[in-house]
């Protein structure tokens, strides 16, 4: 694991949130949680061992709070998907080129990362993707356009859809 790990916490109006990175770029952010101490407890033991540095997250939170403000945001940052597969960096990828207020499903993810049938993997790796929001999963639905799995219970799903308005889709 990379040495140079560095973490950031932040309130939107959504929620908290908690970003960590190594020196090759972003490697989670959290989806909003209801306090600081949960959006940071959500980074796992990997914040242990970043150093908190505020300053490296000054143009994520800037394009995070414009998204929460229900524009368009510049998400071009880069990524760090060392560790999975190629199939899984292939889906993350696929997610991310799925434009701003627009959805797509997962058999199309399947199909973009080169496993066409594949939905059900497709779907694994969607649920998998610890960079939320960059990495927008949310704007993934099932084949009957509902949203489908999103983290876990009732209130994900109320997330996912919650994200989905403020780009101006409603399902």
């Amino acid at each position: 694991m990379d040495n140079n790990l560095s973490y950031h916490v932040f309130q939107t109006s959504m929620g908290w949130i908690a970003c960590l990175s190594s020196s090759t770029g972003l490697m989670e952010v959290t989806l909003p949680r209801i306090s600081q101490e949960s959006a940071l407890e959500a980074l796992g033991e990997k914040a242990l061992l970043a150093n908190r540095a505020p300053s490296k997250f000054r143009e994520l939170e800037k394009q995070l709070q414009k998204y929460f403000l229900s524009e368009k945001p510049d998400f071009s940052f880069p990524l760090d998907f060392s560790g999975a597969t190629p199939f899984r960096q292939r889906v993350w990828n696929a997610i991310r080129a799925i434009p701003y207020g627009e959805t797509r499903t997962y058999g199309w993810i399947a199909q973009q990362a080169g496993k066409a049938g594949a939905a059900r993997a497709a779907g694994q790796a969607v649920g998998d993707n610890s960079i939320a929001i960059i990495v927008p999963c949310h704007r993934v639905v099932g084949s009957n356009g509902k949203p489908g799995g999103f983290g876990h219970g009732l209130d994900a799903l109320d997330l996912k859809r919650a994200l989905l308005r403020l780009e101006g889709v409603i399902i």
